[in-house]
């Protein structure tokens, strides 16, 4: 069994996933639209260029997400984070850097009591981020 997160947006998930492209890589394996699938009658034309399902391949991971309409449910996210492990210190700082980008970072990218860096930001399309990097699995250098 495999765990992925499937995060929704209300109209930036395009915007949202080639973001995340560029902060951490991986492949972009899906951008479906609305409009040509079966569900393009169901939402309002000026909405049927945004996303119904988006894939982003992280080696093992996959994020998914889609684009819903506040008459569908879409609220914005809360009570969960998604939780990045990077390889290196350096990888963790960088990461942690770019999703802070445009967002707001609720603790610095620091040394913790279980962790070499630990940090939370939410992005600017209101994802809430942690970066942790333990510090096992880096040479020393």
């Amino acid at each position: 069994m495999r765990l992925n997160p499937h995060l929704t947006f209300g109209g930036t998930c395009e915007e949202a996933f080639r973001f995340y492209q560029e902060c951490l890589g991986g492949e972009i394996g899906a951008l479906i639209r609305y409009e040509g699938s079966p569900l393009e009658g169901r939402v309002p034309r000026e909405w049927r260029s945004k996303i119904l399902h988006a894939t982003l391949d992280l080696g093992d991971s996959r994020l998914t997400g889609a684009d819903v309409t506040v008459e569908e449910g879409y609220v914005p996210p809360t009570g969960f984070s998604v939780l990045l492990e990077p390889g290196t210190a350096a990888e963790a700082e960088r990461v942690f850097s770019q999703l802070a980008r445009g967002g707001d970072v609720v603790l610095q990218l620091q040394e913790t009591f279980w962790a070499d860096r630990f940090g939370i930001a939410v992005d600017r399309f209101g994802i809430p981020w942690m970066v942790n990097f333990t510090g096992q699995g880096e040479s020393a250098t």
